[in-house]
């Protein structure tokens, strides 16, 4: 009889105040197909319809967010908006250690996406060898990030000089993608091989994962076949994610960002999603139009 194996706990903790996005049952449908992984938000949105058991809301205002912030990292805290609170994502670990004592991986993620089978992408063995698993190449990506829950990670964030001014002005500085994914990968434009020589001498690169995972096409990373004819239309199978250019392949998720920036910025809800009744519906498709039926 084969042993079952044990798998690493995983928790996502995404703050995020305003208003709930008109995708985000979508988004809850892909999170309901990732039964042992976790997400735990802090937000004043209100109650998610159908949520299901792995997702956990703390309510909360925005200033009452900021100001647990300020006191757990010993700063002024008092941003303009909740952009800012992306900043902040390499410290949510050290932020909320006390929501991760019995997880081994604590992560940060964007909303507007929909996620495929994480388990099939971030496997035991990736999680067994890497402390950081950044799903882009060249920095840290900050709409998703996997980061082992250790006192070495979760204040990893302290070893960038003037971290404290950062994440203290008010105005968004990315600081995620930007001066955290130095520690990581500096000179990034680098000859590949220079790159990987002076990665073995930094500890935390070299036990940090940077592999691109094609998550967020119509950017300025060219696709897969080194061009920029994206994928039109991206298919959600219970609980699996794939494309029309790709169809053999899957991806852990899909970041709609260019769309949401671009061809559905002035368009109405009801437009994007015509039927209240599509995501209960066991595959759909994310297109320039919004969601469609399969």
């Amino acid at each position: 009889m084969e042993l079952a194996v044990m798998r690493s706990r995983i928790r996502f903790i995404i703050p995020y105040f305003g208003r709930w996005p008109f995708w985000m049952p979508f988004f809850v449908e892909s999170c309901r197909y990732n039964p042992d992984i976790e997400w735990l938000f802090f937000t004043d949105c209100g109650e998610l319809e159908s949520m299901p058991a792995n997702i956990t809301l703390e309510p909360m205002s925005f200033a009452q967010y900021c100001a647990m912030v300020g006191e757990h990292l010993g700063i002024f805290f008092r941003p303009k908006s909740p952009y800012k609170l992306c900043d902040i994502k390499p410290a949510l670990g050290y932020i909320h250690a006390d929501r991760l004592q019995d997880v081994e991986f604590w992560g940060f993620s964007d909303i507007d996406l929909i996620y495929g089978n994480l388990r099939h992408y971030f496997t035991e063995a990736r999680l067994a060898r890497f402390d950081l698993l950044s799903t882009h190449e060249r920095r840290v990506s900050g709409h998703l990030c996997l980061i082992r829950n250790n006192e070495n990670m979760r204040s990893a964030f302290m070893r960038v000089s003037g971290w404290r001014d950062s994440f203290e002005n008010t105005e968004h500085e990315a600081f995620d993608e930007g001066d955290f994914s130095r520690l990581f990968i500096r000179w990034k434009n680098w000859p590949q091989p220079l790159q990987q020589l002076v990665g073995r001498l930094n500890p935390l690169r070299r036990n940090s994962e940077f592999v691109e995972a094609f998550s967020t096409p119509n950017g300025r990373i060219l696709w897969l076949d080194g061009t920029k004819d994206f994928p039109d239309r991206w298919i959600w199978n219970t609980g699996f994610l794939r494309n029309d250019r790709n169809a053999d392949r899957e991806f852990p998720y899909f970041h709609f960002i260019a769309w949401k920036g671009t061809e559905w910025q002035n368009c109405a809800a009801s437009e994007l999603v015509p039927s209240n009744e599509l995501v209960s519906q066991p595959a759909w498709s994310v297109t320039a139009q919004g969601f469609r039926e399969v």
